[in-house]
């Protein structure tokens, strides 16, 4: 007999269910720029317990789903210029339940949904089509690093990866984490995604972390679960301002973008380029350029997006491994919600770091 609780019960009443939010912090710009959305339930055992519980009555599905609605609810609740993350099991993504669940909210923007979890999808064209229509309706796709597998993450293509726990424990101490951190950040750059440091717990890991120019982080340090969503806290902020200022996080991008027109992507772009051409969110969808020979203005696609806290140097290398046809366009720049900010011209990067 299973010594698992019965999570039946749990689904009977989903009011048992309940959310926590944990801060996902900005650790250049030094503010909250999200929050995940985490499972809590009766009694001591933690939320794994439950979800072990859940696929050994055949009901995993129904509890993901019901954690999922519950966290897109809260949505027009967020603070300004904050996404939500959800967490969603690859191979849970194209039930039933999950499928409803998501589709209760059309429009998921702020949304963003992390595959997490240990057991990865067995079809990944399918799990490819699912992402791609989560992206249609806002989503920004997230991908949990540990166990997801490169396959997985060459067929999701997310805009976040994260960076596990037992990988960020002894950042700051050990070389081997120190290089893998390292290594997954420049590996989420390549694919134009952003890292997202989990369970920062001690001033170390959030010191070796910046050095690192890892852009985003959560954990108890920095914030723990509640029940609203919590700003972040005056001292938190100058611990992180601190460790931010020691490394020079300030040669960001940021000084370098130009004022860029927007055009609706339904009508017809702007005469003169450049301009960039947004969706009915305000998401990017194509730019609109001029060719340096002829000047005759055409549409290209948004090859690369950086944060305005993004380093210059890691986004010039970024910019010039692009393909052939876009490796000289415009770097679009988008603040932590997606919204464009401006462009930056692989020109002006390669000064800024020829005078660096």
């Amino acid at each position: 007999m299973s010594s698992l609780p019965d999570c039946r019960p749990l689904l009977a009443d989903p009011d048992d269910l309940t959310l926590v939010f944990q801060p996902i912090v900005d650790l250049a710009a030094v503010r909250v720029v999200g929050y995940e959305a985490l499972s809590r339930f009766p009694g001591t055992a933690g939320p794994g317990v439950w979800s072990a519980a859940a696929s050994d009555c055949g009901l995993a599905a129904e509890l993901e789903a019901l954690a999922i609605a519950k966290a897109l609810a809260v949505v027009p609740l967020l603070p300004a210029d904050t996404f939500l993350t959800v967490n969603v099991s690859p191979h849970l993504l194209g039930s039933a339940p999950v499928q409803e669940a998501l589709a209760a909210r059309p429009n998921l923007h702020r949304v963003v949904v992390q595959l997490t979890g240990h057991t990865p999808a067995d079809d990944l064209d399918a799990l490819r089509r699912q992402t791609d229509a989560l992206r249609t309706r806002g989503a920004l796709v997230a991908l949990d690093d540990a166990g997801s597998g490169l396959q997985q993450m060459a067929a999701v293509r997310p805009r976040l990866v994260t960076l596990d726990r037992a990988l960020v424990t002894g950042v700051d101490t050990d070389p081997v984490r120190t290089a893998l951190a390292e290594v997954v950040g420049e590996f989420a750059g390549r694919i134009d995604a952003r890292l997202l440091a989990e369970g920062v717990e001690t001033v170390a890991e959030l010191a070796a972390l910046t050095r690192l120019g890892v852009p985003l982080a959560q954990g108890w340090l920095l914030g723990r679960p509640a029940s609203g969503f919590a700003p972040l806290a005056p001292e938190v902020a100058a611990l992180v301002r601190t460790h931010a200022a020691r490394a020079q996080v300030t040669r960001g991008v940021a000084a370098l973008v130009r004022p860029v027109r927007q055009s609706d992507a339904g009508e017809p772009p702007s005469a003169v380029p450049p301009a960039v051409l947004v969706g009915g969110r305000g998401e990017p969808v194509a730019l609109w350029l001029a060719c340096p020979r002829t000047g005759a203005p055409y549409l290209a696609p948004v090859s690369l997006q950086a944060s305005p806290t993004d380093d210059v140097a890691a986004t010039l290398q970024r910019a010039v491994t692009r393909p052939a046809a876009q490796r000289f366009d415009p770097v679009l720049c988008t603040d932590a919600s997606g919204a464009v900010v401006g462009l930056l011209r692989v020109e002006d990067l390669a000064t800024a770091v020829a005078r660096s």
